[in-house]
């Protein structure tokens, strides 16, 4: 086992004890400049992992959707990318969806990532053997407008959950045939998705290119699509 499947462990271990206390914070809310969700469970999660990866680690540069840390700057060292909870308005709504997406890059080469659904007890990291299921259903974005959704090919089945984690682990385990967002996603939100989904031999384009591991920027947003 390595530095990193230890820390992804101990990472589960402090979420798993701590996960009723992050659930109690799902209604205390704020409105955010872009007009989503920021709740305390948001930043309890983001401050526990930073806290674990102190821990371990006495430079690293700390990428998080809460933080202020978005421009963009050569990925040099170890850099931690981290969004403390995907799907916010899932949470904050109280469902059960939702995610956390947390990966890791060293002189801007992927050393490995974590996905998780606290609520649903899902814990997927690099190097798992995953079991995989065969399905014909297509994971869609919620970005996505009725315009967008009207213009969809039809004769497939599709899936809006609004979790860009728990719809990566689907499409990485192949309860989805596909997962794509056609207008464009945080580096946060699926660095460690498509990681993951690349050590398991999904096909992945990201803004039209073939994605090979490669660090993404935060200062700007990513279409993509996971495929099987």
């Amino acid at each position: 086992m390595n530095l990193f499947e230890e820390i992804f462990i101990e990472v589960q271990t402090e979420i798993e004890k701590k996960l009723g206390d992050i659930i109690a914070l799902r209604t205390l809310r704020k409105s955010k400049e872009d007009k989503s969700f920021v709740t305390e469970g948001d930043l309890m999660v983001n401050d526990l992992i930073n806290r674990v990866f102190h821990s371990h680690f006495e430079d690293f540069s700390f990428i998080s959707e809460e933080t202020d840390s978005h421009e963009d700057r050569p990925p040099d060292g170890l850099v931690i990318v981290l969004d403390p909870i995907d799907g916010t308005e899932n949470f904050t709504s109280g469902l059960p969806e939702w995610g956390i997406s947390l990966c890791c890059y060293k002189d801007g080469v992927h050393q490995a990532s974590f996905l998780a659904c606290p609520e649903l007890d899902i814990w997927i990291k690099s190097g798992d053997e995953i079991s995989k299921s065969t399905s014909r259903i297509r994971g869609l974005s919620s970005s996505l407008t009725a315009q967008d959704i009207a213009e969809i090919t039809q004769g497939h089945e599709y899936r809006i959950i609004g979790c860009c984690v728990y719809n990566m682990i689907n499409a990485i385990r192949g309860s989805y045939q596909s997962f794509e967002n056609l207008k464009g996603a945080n580096s946060w939100d699926i660095l460690a998705g498509l990681n993951i989904a690349l050590e398991n031999n999904l096909k992945i384009t990201v803004n039209g290119n073939q994605y090979r591991g490669e660090y993404l920027q935060p200062s700007q947003k990513y279409k993509f699509k996971v495929e099987r």
